[in-house]
């Protein structure tokens, strides 16, 4: 969906990052923008899915309590094998919300 560069300016939009890019300023606004609009696609299915009941309230928790979980791993120093079982869980999660 997002590209390891439109994370990186995702984050560094929010000033969550350090990163310096070694990009034009052309090509990084480019990236900027389709940046914003996956963003925006991203909410409107989001919300679509929830206002027709595809997407349940139930699920909206868990992906909740998922970002928790990623917040808890990226600001702290996890284990590897740690970070790798929350991964798979959220894997397994995201595939059994995707089963209809």
């Amino acid at each position: 969906m997002f590209t390891e560069r439109q994370i990186e300016i995702i984050l560094n939009q929010r000033e969550l990052s350090q990163i310096k890019f070694n990009i034009t300023k052309g090509a990084y606004y480019r990236q900027v923008s389709q940046s914003r609009n996956k963003l925006m696609a991203l909410f409107y299915s989001i919300v679509l899915l929830r206002g027709l009941g595809i997407l349940l309230p139930d699920d909206v928790d868990v992906m909740s309590r998922l970002s928790e979980q990623v917040a808890v791993i990226k600001d702290s120093d996890v284990f590897p094998e740690r970070e790798e079982q929350v991964l798979d869980v959220i894997d397994k999660l995201i595939h059994q919300t995707c089963d209809m």
